[in-house]
């Protein structure tokens, strides 16, 4: 027999915790900064369509949360005085991955989207309706890992069952 809930077992969960904290705002940093640098463009063309230009940093923004509601989730179910086993470790650490990982992709997709439509709609505004729609579709990618995470997260078995050896 092998011990399922060895002491170093939270090991993974907070590598997922942590997976689906840097994941993501690295990701939403990337977005934002990305978006942030059209904005200034049109802030010195155009300077009345600013307000409408900062719907990507406003995505990019929401892909940091989604890391941060599965950060939560996750270390709220690690306790030091609760047997903590390997398979709930694999869980939340494949948890984290699964939301952070989106969420970076997410991330660079929004800003590489908003950069340029941005840049286009000074030219051109027609461009507004399908840069939205492309940062809907970006957004969703991450919104994706979230519920991935969320599934995870919800199959992780409580208490966890501990097999000494």
């Amino acid at each position: 027999m092998y011990d399922t809930c060895p002491p170093w077992a939270s090991f993974f969960g907070f590598a997922g915790v942590a997976s689906a904290m840097i994941f993501t705002t690295i990701g939403a940093a990337y977005g934002t900064a990305k978006a942030g640098i059209g904005i200034a463009g049109v802030g010195q063309a155009k300077p009345e369509l600013v307000m409408k230009s900062l719907i990507p940093v406003v995505m990019s923004g929401i892909i940091a949360v989604y890391g941060l509601v599965v950060a939560v989730l996750i270390s709220g179910s690690i306790s030091p005085t609760e047997p903590y086993g390997l398979y709930d470790g694999f869980i939340h650490l494949g948890a984290g991955l699964a939301c952070g990982v989106t969420g970076l992709a997410a991330g660079y997709a929004i800003g590489i989207v908003g950069d340029a439509c941005v840049r286009a709609y000074i030219h051109e505004s027609r461009v507004f309706v399908s840069m939205v729609l492309i940062l809907i579709f970006a957004e969703v990618l991450g919104l994706y890992g979230l519920i991935v995470a969320l599934i995870l997260n919800a199959n992780v078995p409580s208490p966890a069952l501990c097999v000494k050896a």
